[in-house]
């Protein structure tokens, strides 16, 4: 610690003394000041679904009353009433964006009060804990308890389940199974967790653990299920089972409440358990596959297991006929009341699409359902070119046998009418996705006319929304992208728009496009310089020329005839992001992505030379040591050619000129993530700036009319919605708000009656 020294009077003044000068010349702005809150209404700019919704859970005891949860997205209650998905857990900081994928979830079948959720979304190193979510209030008000070992909900498995269960008789008691670190178990609604170390020891070995491109993950335990015949009334239910995702022996029983467990006789092997559902005549029906999914499965079965013989029994609706299948099982449903009807789900039957079977006579006949069926896709149009995949998660409604819902990657689709099919009917399916917004966003742009909004999102290529509360088609084709990822506007011509997408499977198209009319219609670059396309992309502000770095392309390249022709941009570093001015369009900017160093080129992007100076030596720091280094993200400045803006979680907001001078940084902020610029604030000329991040000691979103001088958080601890990425204002309405999430989707924000 230090020793405090009061300054000599004469070095005060001095100090003093330099500081006004600062302060009069504008490089530096006092302490970021916050002051009072403007209220805001926010709502999603409406894409409808896009993202995995990984489970669904229907509460045995209330009708219309049942959850979903999903990868990245968090969770959602059903709103019968208003029928549309309520978000759960928007309350989620920036701080714990890692628990917005949640793992799993369960409810108690005698309180319709009580919902559950695993919540962690990576193993890795980097990633914090799990944790479980308990609410005794169906999800308006949540308690958090940590747990000692890290989730996964959006890792391979994590369409399986439900890890987690609560016992039918005793609603106190609930079991967890974990990836790694074993079974759990709570005897006080969640409330403290202890480790079931009678567990057989391969649920932590390495046969319970699968390997995709990214990594070698762990799986564990995927389901816990409870035999409600078994127990009484207030007290523990003497019959559980587990499964474990390996294809050595991977289902285990306990007879005595959890406490002690061996594996269940004449089980299959060779394949891994997805789900275990139960029938109301007792028995039990499993999914499996060779993975856990959901990247691969390349071949699976179904089985019924009947506990009062032992019997196990194949009932696969497409026989394997001893050999691999190609493709595995996802879920299967029983109808609550009539066990003789059954629904399962293929999952990574590609070739030619995945499938729903159904049964009447419990497993011994089938019949696929969407040859049989109509899909309904005005609730999100883009739909019409997704075929159901990913359908992990496959339910007959307990109370409504007629309303079948099925999940895939990228929402939800229910039945109308699932008995008509029993009858030689057609099945109608629509979209029951309101509400429930799961996307990535990675790019976003307001212009100054046409629409209001154009969007980059992980996933579905991009939007151009003409009204935010409508669903688009997704950007006209071709090309198509399978995930969009940076758009640009021309400055002063906002009708000219670029893009970058990847394309799925063999490359057969550019990689890069652009539009003339405002994002109506596009065209693919006439090529490609190199690389391996994406990347970002950034057109001059008249529109007349584009300046392209595809990803591991090693330089940037400009072209003036829309990629007919290329020519290599001269002094910039193997890997950067590149940037246009909003003014001049003989400027492009570029940042490289290891060291922060900045770049500008005055010749339309032929020739870049570093920015030095003040400016550039103050957004280089963020990225040095000894202290953890951080991205300073830079914008270019609309109406001022020549002006930047760089933000950093320790620089703050860093406002220089391409020649290096240093126009005023704003310090007393805690961090910054990004940075929007809207509509000056009327008898104003400078930009509203919007900010992601953290001011004195306070996260969230926040805004300022004065350049930075204050700023006022606009968004409240209920709207937080995990990660906040990228964030920009509508030039056209001022106050208006627009940002990306890391897996809510798009939000607009305006402020509530607001009187500058």
């Amino acid at each position: 610690m230090s020793q405090y020294r009061p300054d000599r009077p004469s070095t005060l003044l001095s100090r003093l003394r330099r500081v006004a000068c600062l302060l009069a010349c504008g490089l530096l702005l006092p302490l970021a000041a916050v002051a009072q809150d403007v209220h805001y209404d926010w709502q999603s700019v409406r894409i409808g679904g896009g993202g995995y919704v990984s489970g669904l859970v229907f509460h045995p005891a209330e009708k219309g009353l049942y959850y979903a949860r999903t990868d990245v997205g968090g969770a959602y209650r059903w709103d019968d009433a208003a029928k549309k998905w309520i978000p759960l857990t928007d309350w989620l900081g920036a701080d714990d964006a890692n628990l917005t994928g949640i793992e799993s979830m369960a409810v108690d079948p005698h309180d319709t009060g009580w919902i559950y959720l695993a919540a962690g979304t990576y193993t890795t190193e980097a990633a914090g804990n799990g944790a479980i979510l308990r609410s005794h209030d169906r999800g308006a008000t949540f308690q958090r308890v940590d747990l000692p070992f890290k989730l996964g909900g959006n890792e391979l498995a994590r369409g399986n389940g439900e890890r987690l269960a609560v016992d039918p008789h005793d609603g106190r008691i609930l079991f967890f199974g974990s990836r790694d670190a074993g079974l759990w178990r709570s005897d006080d609604h969640a409330a403290h967790w202890a480790r079931v170390d009678a567990f057989p020891a391969v649920a932590t070995s390495f046969a319970s653990t699968a390997k995709n491109q990214w990594r070698r993950q762990p799986i564990g335990i995927v389901f816990v299920v409870f035999e409600p015949a078994s127990g009484k009334t207030g007290q523990p239910t003497p019959v559980l089972y587990a499964g474990v995702s390996t294809r050595e022996t991977s289902l285990f029983r306990s007879t005595d409440g959890g406490k002690s467990w061996q594996a269940v006789p004449g089980q299959p092997i060779g394949l891994r358990p997805t789900h275990m559902r139960r029938s109301p005549d007792g028995s039990y029906y499993l999914t499996y596959g060779d993975e856990p999914g959901p990247d691969d499965m390349n071949d699976g079965a179904v089985w019924k297991f009947t506990p009062a013989d032992g019997r196990w029994a194949d009932i696969t609706p497409i026989p394997r006929n001893g050999k691999p299948s190609g493709f595995g099982w996802g879920d299967i449903t029983v109808d609550a009341h009539d066990p003789r009807i059954l629904m399962a789900s293929t999952f990574c039957h590609y070739t030619p699409y995945d499938e729903i079977y159904r049964s009447t006579d419990g497993g011994q006949h089938w019949q696929p359902v969407f040859p049989r069926s109509t899909f309904d896709h005005s609730n999100a149009r883009w739909t019409a070119d997704h075929h159901p995949h990913w359908m992990s998660s496959l339910v007959i409604d307990p109370f409504d046998p007629d309303h079948v819902m099925f999940v895939t990657g990228y929402g939800v689709w229910a039945s109308r009418n699932m008995r008509a099919f029993d009858h030689g009917g057609t099945v109608d399916w629509w979209f029951q996705d309101t509400n429930l917004e799961e996307t990535v966003p990675l790019g976003l742009a307001s212009p100054a006319e046409g629409a209001h909004l154009l969007s980059a999102v992980g996933d579905l290529d991009g939007f151009r929304h003409d009204d935010l509360d409508v669903a688009p088609l997704q950007l006209t084709s071709p090309p198509r992208y399978a995930n969009g990822y940076s758009i640009d506007v021309a400055g002063n011509v906002p009708r000219v728009v670029v893009r970058t997408g990847r394309i799925r499977g063999p490359v057969d198209a550019v990689r890069a496009a652009y539009s003339l009319d405002g994002a109506k219609s596009w065209h693919a670059f006439a090529s490609e310089p190199g690389g391996k396309g994406e990347g970002t992309v950034a057109v001059a502000a008249d529109g007349r020329s584009a300046l392209w770095f595809p990803l591991d392309a090693g330089n940037a390249y400009v072209t003036r005839d829309w990629g007919k022709h290329w020519q290599a941009a001269a002094g910039l570093p193997k890997a950067a992001r590149v940037l246009a001015d909003r003014v001049d369009p003989q400027r492009f900017y570029a940042q490289d992505i290891v060291t922060g160093t900045l770049f500008a080129s005055h010749d339309g992007g032929l020739h870049f030379s570093a920015i030095d100076g003040a400016f550039g030596d103050a957004v280089k720091q963020q990225y040095q040591a000894p202290r953890r280094p951080t991205n300073a993200v830079v914008y270019a400045v609309p109406g001022q050619a020549g002006e930047l803006v760089a933000v950093s979680a320790r620089g703050g907001v860093i406002h220089g000129r391409d020649d290096g001078h240093l126009l005023r940084q704003s310090h007393g902020i805690d961090s910054a993530v990004s940075l929007g610029f809207g509509k000056a604030a009327p008898g104003r000329s400078e930009s509203t700036l919007f900010l992601a991040g953290a001011i004195a000691g306070q996260r969230g979103l926040f805004r300022s009319i004065d350049g930075g001088a204050q700023w006022q958080r606009i968004n409240d601890d209920t709207h937080q919605y995990g990660e906040v990425g990228y964030v920009t204002g509508d030039p056209r309405v001022f106050g208006r708000v627009y940002f990306a999430t890391g897996g809510r989707g798009i939000f607009r924000g305006d402020p509530k009656g607001e009187q500058p």
